[in-house]
């Protein structure tokens, strides 16, 4: 077992929990005193919620009450949930779901922790205003160029608050409570994937297709050869960087959709993956 001496999560009758769906059984109240330890602490800390009734201050927010929401509906191993600053807000300032697997694994499914005074790049919705889970679907294409423009990556709709790292951190001790040895993703984006490779992923399945890529993007490589100026996400130099990777990736430049990517990780082990053998930044 990994990460050895921590305590197993226990229901109040004292019997040890082993999934999402089990905490889902309890009162909402214990539920959500259990999630909230997942929770980055800048939440607390930097935006002022309440660690007990988990409000922000009630300047905040023009409505009566501004709360974290813990959506764990019981009969299902599914936890969400979302944070924002001010109750009217578009965009989460943190927004996580994570799921039970049939195998005893905990699968990572989405997480955003989004700066909500940085600006905002409407990706997430076509020309038209159609959404578009985060142009998986249909692109916005001027929204695009805007947020690369920007320094963003592919998928993001606004910069991140650098917390990810501190999230990660409580998310596998909460894994590790409930005896579970395995966390599972599956990675939005070239750069996404990683970047969990940094937090000690390996892959399930797409290494070697990551390897594939970095060396295609090398000097004379197949993918270098199509950085030809055809659009603004093909452009020269767009090798050297793993984020200008990623937008090209995002724009379709490989044989094969950015599909079928998995990766784990054992709780407590970093696996020491490094797909991005070369020199980048």
């Amino acid at each position: 077992m990994a990460q050895t001496g921590m305590s197993h999560l226990l229901d109040p009758d004292g019997l040890p929990l082993f999934s999402i769906k089990e905490i889902n059984e309890l009162p909402q109240a214990q539920k959500e005193s259990i999630y909230s330890t997942i929770v980055p602490a800048m939440i607390f800390e930097e935006y002022g919620f309440d660690r007990q009734t988990f409000t922000a201050p009630q300047k905040s927010s023009t409505l009566s009450e501004n709360r974290i929401k813990f959506i764990c509906p019981q009969g299902l191993g599914l936890l969400r949930i979302e944070i924002r600053r001010d109750a009217t807000d578009q965009d989460c300032l943190f927004f996580v779901e994570v799921a039970d697997t049939p195998y005893r694994q905990i699968e990572l499914s989405f997480c955003l922790i989004n700066d909500p005074d940085s600006p905002r790049f409407n990706i997430d919705h076509d020309e038209q205003g159609r959404e578009n889970s985060f142009a998986t679907v249909r692109r916005n294409i001027p929204e695009e160029i805007k947020a690369m423009n920007a320094g963003l990556s592919p998928n993001q709709v606004r910069r991140g608050l650098k917390a990810f790292k501190d999230f990660f951190a409580q998310f596998e001790k909460f894994v590790v409570s409930l005896g579970i040895e395995m966390i599972i993703a599956e990675p939005l984006s070239y750069s996404n994937a990683v970047r969990y490779e940094n937090y000690g992923f390996d892959y399930i399945t797409g290494k070697q297709l990551m390897l594939w890529i970095d060396r295609e993007f090398q000097f004379g490589g197949v993918l270098t050869a199509r950085l030809d100026g055809s659009t603004p996400f093909r452009q020269q130099g767009m090798e050297a960087t793993v984020r200008g990777r990623s937008w090209a990736i995002h724009d379709g430049i490989l044989d094969q959709p950015w599909d079928e990517i998995k990766i784990y990780k054992t709780v407590g082990q970093h696996a020491g993956i490094n797909t991005v053998v070369t020199s980048v930044y």
